[in-house]
């Protein structure tokens, strides 16, 4: 079974249990009978060959579901359904809405019109130029009375001087049209009401740039001939006008909040309103105008969203015929009382990327200076903690992944960089976890879905679970999660958006997918893998930065933690797996 899931078109369903059947019904199920007490004492008082068989029993319950362990940490979510997560492909129902607008707007194509050149030259047409003021006299403080517009074409010098200028504007462009593909939502899509009511309307995808000038789709009404057809349009955050006129179509209110056009002709006054423009006339960066549709017996609302375009973010990794890391990838660590496990890392990565550039944060008391080529080591102030340094470090990223790896982690052949670049290249994923195998061979990828249920006033309540959501398609060894291990590459914009709490100084991994969720797209790939250095040690053998080090780490912070989800994330209840 495949599911076509992309980004932008999955849809959540709520289900809701009614309340008559509350309580009736149970998630968990015994996986055996449960014995009481008193029947274990009677058993072992009068029956000594059922009280060895149930211990035998309970040995190999506990054997048993040792085994069920490893095999589900061990099995491979290939055996899953795959759903594919490639993003911006548009699918038949886009097609049809798309089709179905477009006759729409050819239905009155007969009927003529006059453009109103005030009005339309307001109309954004999809194109820019870069034009400067033209300097006609020069007096001294001329520029502080009377500034003129000075334009510059960042392209031009760039471009020029650039070994390969064709080769950087189909770089340039394809990055543009990932970061467009990954960022579309289907409330972006245009869709149109039918005229139900008998109002046709806009009932999604309408948008505007504060102070901007738009026409509005998809406005009609369609209703039995009448001696006179009447309709309003009411607005608070801008105005309305027509970029063309219709005749025997009447206009009142023309550049104000509240228009009203009357008609004996219905079909002369639905080619009216293909020409309706708003304006937005109230500056806000993010906001939204609610519109006002109506009839003298119907009324009907729709939004038009009001903001700036989401200013792209792209990285010039080149234009290269197959993968370069080194171009594509930044490796960050944070370091404290650990530099010998950091030499063991810098080696096993050099072993494998040797031009990778490994961002080092580190909040050492006397600190040791790492040298190498590609290594950028920053001093923090002493314990400045683990998430202080993991911001440091991710800000200090100018690729366009970035790996995050712990400082006692050590590179071998099947950590494949390369398979994570590519799942993040070829998916809407924003960022993808591997797995981490201990000393004793045993691997663990800390896959857990999280989610948020409303709780009111006091606060809502976090659900933690071990698991995932499903395989990735292309991918079998691959699955969408909210919460993966220690070890993860993620697209170095969307992990600086999110960042991580630097109070959290000890203790902190979750926290950071909790105030990723809603944000972050995550996967999980226990193909690639990297190994942890070993932690077997004799409670006398350990060294003095050793000794250090743990009484650091494992310092208590249970009561910032506390503050931290009941304050920041306004949680009043955590449930997780123990």
């Amino acid at each position: 079974m495949l599911i076509n899931f992309r980004p932008w078109r999955a849809t959540s369903h709520a289900l809701k249990i009614p309340r008559a059947l509350r309580g009736k019904f149970s998630m968990r199920t015994p996986l055996h009978p449960q014995v009481g007490s008193q029947d274990r004492t009677r058993c072992s008082i009068y029956c000594p060959t059922m009280r060895v068989s149930y211990k035998k029993g309970l040995g190999l319950l506990v054997i048993s579901g040792f085994l069920l362990v490893v095999l589900l940490n061990s099995r491979s979510p290939g055996s899953g359904f795959g759903v594919d997560l490639r993003p911006g492909r548009i699918n038949e129902l886009e097609t049809a809405i798309m089709e179905q607008l477009q006759d729409r707007l050819n239905d009155y194509n007969d009927i003529s019109y006059h453009i109103k050149d005030d009005v339309a030259c307001r109309l954004a047409r999809n194109t820019c130029f870069c034009v400067a003021d033209k300097e006609t006299f020069q007096l001294p403080f001329s520029n502080l009375f009377f500034p003129r517009i000075k334009a510059h074409n960042p392209g031009l010098n760039f471009l020029q001087s650039h070994p390969d200028p064709e080769g950087v504007k189909q770089s340039r462009a394809r990055e543009y049209s990932g970061v467009q593909m990954r960022s579309s939502s289907p409330a972006d899509v245009l869709i149109v009401n039918e005229a139900n009511s008998p109002l046709q309307f806009p009932s999604q995808g309408v948008a505007v740039r504060p102070l901007g000038t738009i026409l509005i789709p998809g406005l009609g009404l369609i209703e039995e001939t009448t001696s006179n057809h009447t309709v309003y349009l009411t607005a608070t955050l801008g105005t309305f006008d027509v970029a063309a006129t219709v005749e025997r179509v009447s206009i009142k209110g023309e550049g104000k909040p509240h228009m009203i056009l009357s008609s004996a002709f219905l079909s002369a006054l639905n080619r009216q309103l293909q020409f309706i423009t708003y304006t937005n006339t109230v500056f806000h960066p993010r906001t939204a105008d609610t519109v006002q549709f109506a009839t003298q017996g119907h009324s009907a609302f729709f939004t038009i969203k009001i903001g700036h375009s989401a200013i792209p973010r792209l990285y010039n990794s080149g234009y290269p015929k197959e993968t370069n890391i080194s171009a594509l990838v930044t490796i960050v660590t944070k370091t404290f009382l650990r530099y010998d496990k950091l030499k063991d890392l810098i080696d096993s990565i050099r072993q494998y990327y040797p031009t990778v550039t490994i961002v080092i944060a580190d909040d050492n008391e006397h600190p040791q200076q790492v040298t190498g080529p590609h290594i950028e080591q920053f001093i923090m102030p002493f314990k400045k903690g683990w998430f202080a340094g993991r911001n440091l470090a991710v800000s200090q990223v100018t690729t366009k992944y970035v790996l995050w790896v712990d400082d006692d982690f050590i590179f071998k052949a099947d950590t494949r960089l390369e398979k994570m670049v590519d799942i993040l290249e070829r998916t809407s994923l924003d960022l993808v976890g591997g797995a981490v195998r201990e000393a004793t061979g045993w691997t663990s990828t800390f896959r857990h879905t999280i989610s948020v249920e409303t709780g009111g006033e006091d606060g809502d309540c976090i659900h933690i679970r071990r698991g995932y959501h499903h395989v990735i398609k292309e991918f079998p060894n691959c699955v969408v999660t909210d919460a993966v291990i220690n070890f993860f590459m993620g697209r170095t914009d969307k992990v600086q958006q999110v960042g991580f709490n630097p109070r959290l100084a000890r203790r902190g991994h979750l926290e950071f997918f909790i105030d990723g969720l809603g944000s972050l797209h995550i996967g999980s790939c226990n193909d690639v893998v990297i190994n942890h250095a070993s932690k077997i040690k004799l409670p006398w053998s350990g060294t003095k930065s050793e000794k250090a080090y743990k009484q650091f780490r494992y310092a208590q912070e249970s009561d910032l933690h506390d503050e931290t989800f009941y304050f920041t994330n306004r949680f009043k209840c955590m449930t997780s797996h123990s």
